[in-house]
């Protein structure tokens, strides 16, 4: 019966209808009773005062009025562009304005029939007007008159031209909760409820939408959060315990000759305390005979190529093969370069496979995969095609893995005979509320200490009228035998921003800089993988001074001698991708310097990001503050496939309740793993409901 009536189709709630319903499922994913009643209110306007025209103000609040419409124009021809009215009640009129819906808004009002009308006024030359007020007849038994605080709903214009703003949404809201109050089922055991200190379901749900004042709507936002993080919570929590009890893989049980040799004879430089503890924290993984299924996280130049490399020569010592991706082949070949020059000497089989290979090195890379001779592979997607077959798998390592589909990364299993350990990397910095959503099911380790000898990257925030300084100084930095890079946020000049161009950029650089004194590449994302590889070992082999950029040089490239950053119109890229960028200096023993670039006119946001970037070189600090400024959908790059969309969930917002539902169902299922006990029935049958859709990825980093 409960099911049944919240499962109903939204088509036969009074006043929607199978039009109506057609445009509620398009424009908001509404198509039962359930799905209406998870449309949740962004804020709330009081409805309880009716105000008069005369004493209309203030253009930064909400009225509501009662009056009647006249002298309504359509303005325009041939074809109309707006409509005008006045709205009148006993103290005066003001007009009304329309922009959109003019086909049927000319036979909408009647003279001489009061209208309830709602919106914020305007003030245009000194006088106010209403553009697009929302505006119905008026009724005195009107529920939704007089009952003070309204929630205010995501629309769209479709849905108003057809009669499905806001407040018809709200009356909608109200039909919907006399229909199902009786039938909508606790999902929570009442231990937990006490425990935690939430008011019922049902009760969360009037209140959300039906609030008397702000204490009700603040008890049923944190109920209705709390559930929605908790089951979450649950079903990470229960993917990796799956994982950890049935998942077997292979155990990597000897540490050998090619992870000794090289610790011994091979490491360049020694490793930090917290690389020997991502290290051990990895074998102690890989000798479980469960799948490994970690992420690491290492700020930008934290050393995360070596700890791969060491945990590559694990497989190799227990007989497995070992693979490494790269979201793009300028980064593969940074692998590929860097693991070249650290086993140099060393008697380990590896190559580089990507879209570029030749055709006739990809059969030879393909027969020795096959026939387990080639040891290592180091490439980007092209590992994961069919034609890659390997012998015994045994490690796969994705590198930026958010750049990756769930689905993509999922292909390495289908090459094993037992789930390969995985280790995921990530040189972005995650905020510990998305570490613990987005990556709740997976183990963390951290690398939070930079090698040896590295200085700190000294950040300036500087203006165009600055950039004769800056010229001087990227001369002096020549002089002294370093290497700059110069990006831009685009190629080509746009008509729609004010963005220096890089193109632009490089010819007026061609002019401070001529050749044959200093020598200028370039690099972006429209030139053949060929033609950035030339330029990128131009700059690499030292045979360019600067290296005029998009952000295609992001990650993955690594050239010690480069020292300076400069950054142009740093205000259009955001924390993690200016963090990320600086990154690409200070990898070698001299002082570095990142130059933020911007003109005077800056956001309060622009302002924030340029002084968080030159107070901290802490990407664990910045990623935090990123999540703040920019929420979380922006924070991490592309997002996840299958990420699961929060209805009333806001990972930005709620950084102090996560980590408590995280331990409230960690503790859960310590009392209860498999949610059997009589207690948690409801719970048990909601987390069924929830997930029955839901593909288990869980066992894929």
């Amino acid at each position: 019966m409960e099911q049944n009536l919240l499962q109903t189709k939204i088509a036969y709630l009074k006043g929607v209808g199978p039009k109506k319903a057609e445009i509620l499922q398009k424009e908001l994913g509404v198509f039962t009773y359930q799905d209406m009643l998870n449309q949740f209110p962004f804020r709330y306007i009081d409805r309880s005062q009716i105000q008069k025209v005369a004493n209309i103000n203030d253009d930064t609040v909400y009225y509501q009025l009662i009056g009647t419409i006249s002298n309504l124009q359509l303005i325009g021809k041939p074809r109309a562009t707006r409509a005008t009215a006045r709205f009148s009640d006993d103290s005066g009129s003001i007009e009304i304005v329309f922009f959109r819906g003019l086909k049927w808004i000319k036979d909408r009002f009647k003279p001489g029939v009061r209208y309830v009308l709602f919106g914020k006024a305007s003030e245009f030359n000194h006088n106010f007007n209403f553009v697009h007020p929302e505006i119905e007849e008026y009724n005195p038994n009107d529920p939704l008159i007089g009952e003070g605080l309204q929630g205010v709903y995501n629309s769209t214009e479709r849905l108003r031209d057809n009669g499905l703003g806001p407040r018809t949404i709200a009356k909608l809201q109200k039909l919907v909760l006399q229909q199902v109050w009786d039938f909508i089922p606790e999902t929570l055991p009442k231990y937990l409820l006490e425990q935690e200190n939430l008011i019922p379901r049902k009760y969360a749900y009037y209140q959300i939408h039906l609030p008397s004042n702000n204490i009700e709507i603040q008890q049923a936002t944190r109920r209705l959060k709390f559930e929605e993080h908790f089951f979450f919570q649950l079903k990470l929590l229960r993917n990796k315990m799956h994982r950890e009890q049935t998942v077997k893989s292979h155990v990597f049980e000897v540490v050998g000759d090619y992870f000794n040799e090289f610790y011994q004879h091979h490491l360049p430089f020694p490793l930090t305390n917290a690389q020997k503890r991502v290290i051990k924290e990895i074998r102690r993984d890989l000798a479980s005979g469960h799948q490994m299924n970690r992420l690491l996280q290492g700020d930008v130049g934290s050393g995360k190529t070596i700890v791969a490399l060491m945990v590559m020569l694990l497989a190799l010592d227990n007989g497995f093969q070992a693979c490494l991706m790269a979201p793009t082949e300028i980064l593969a070949n940074q692998h590929f370069a860097t693991i070249k020059e650290m086993l140099e000497g060393m008697n380990v089989n590896f190559a580089l496979l990507t879209g570029s290979t030749k055709i006739g090195e990809r059969r030879k890379i393909y027969a020795e995969l096959a026939d387990g001779t080639m040891q290592i592979v180091i490439g980007t997607h092209a590992l994961i095609e069919s034609k890659v077959v390997f012998k015994n798998l045994g490690l796969a390592i994705i590198d930026e893995q958010h750049r990756f589909g769930v689905e993509q990364r999922a292909k390495f299993y289908e090459k094993a005979a037992l789930p390969p350990h995985t280790l995921v990397m990530t040189a972005t910095p995650i905020p510990r509320t998305l570490a613990m959503t987005q990556y709740g099911d997976l183990d963390v380790s951290k690398i939070d200490e930079l090698p040896p000898g590295r200085k700190p990257v000294q950040t300036y925030h500087l203006y165009s009228d600055d950039r004769y300084r800056i010229m001087v100084f990227m001369k002096q930095q020549i002089a002294l035998g370093r290497q700059i890079y110069v990006v831009y946020p685009c190629i080509k000049e746009s008509e729609k921003t004010d963005m220096i161009a890089l193109q632009a950029g490089y010819e007026a650089l061609l002019r401070d800089f001529p050749e044959p004194q200093y020598k200028l590449c370039v690099c972006h994302g429209q030139l053949s993988a060929e033609d950035k590889d030339w330029e990128m070992q131009r700059f690499i082999t030292k045979n360019a001074q600067i290296m005029v950029a998009t952000t295609v040089i992001e990650v993955g490239v690594n050239v010690p001698n480069a020292s300076v950053m400069i950054i142009e119109n740093a205000n259009r890229f955001g924390l993690s991708q200016l963090h990320q960028l600086r990154g690409r200096v200070g990898r070698g023993a001299d002082q570095s310097y990142c130059i933020l670039v911007t003109d005077h006119k800056l956001t309060n946001d622009g302002k924030m990001r340029m002084k968080t970037m030159c107070s901290s070189n802490d990407g664990f600090v910045i990623a935090e503050a990123d999540l703040e400024l920019r929420g979380p959908g922006e924070t991490g790059g592309t997002r996840q496939s299958g990420q699961i969309e929060m209805m009333i969930g806001d990972l930005q917002k709620d950084g102090e309740l996560i980590p408590h539902v995280r331990e409230a169902a960690i503790n859960l299922l310590a009392d209860d793993p498999k949610l059997i006990k009589p207690e948690n029935r409801m719970l048990r049958e909601h987390y069924k409901e929830l997930f029955a859709q839901t593909f288990d990825w869980s066992q894929i980093g």
